[in-house]
């Protein structure tokens, strides 16, 4: 398994996550949706295929460590929990930046730049990501 191939299974994740946000209305009452609004069985089959083929590939990898991350995020995702479907993907992310750095695994320029895409595209996914909050809780 390589780098690439993790960064193919994020990239997935993400897509099911974009087209999911993107179906959501911008507030769900919970007085006319007690149960909050939940992916279809589908996407959660997709989703679900994804994470054990990364499971399935990943054992004995170095890249063993993101496992949990993943399943964290698919349990999340199947109950409609949008942001905690998108935070251990971001952590996952970190978690490979790290593993880069301290030279356990190998990336190029294509994965660095792959990796800050999605980043970002999973950024955006968020509540909150608003052009009038851009900046907003980075300081000074």
């Amino acid at each position: 398994m390589q780098t690439g191939d993790v960064l193919d299974a994020i990239g997935g994740l993400s897509s099911q996550l974009k087209t999911y946000a993107a179906k959501l209305p911008a507030i769900v009452h919970l007085t006319v949706m007690p149960t909050g609004v939940k992916p279809k069985p589908e996407a959660v089959d997709d989703y679900e295929a994804i994470v054990s083929r990364f499971r399935n590939q990943s054992a004995g990898t170095a890249y063993q460590g993101l496992n949990d991350a993943f399943v964290e995020s698919l349990e999340a995702f199947e109950v409609g929990k949008l942001v905690g479907s998108v935070q251990p993907l971001l952590a996952g992310l970190d978690h490979l930046e790290r593993m880069q750095r301290d030279k356990e695994i190998a990336a190029d320029h294509t994965d660095v730049r792959r990796i800050t895409e999605y980043r970002a595209g999973l950024h955006k996914i968020l509540p909150g990501n608003t052009p009038e909050l851009d900046g907003a809780g980075r300081g000074l």
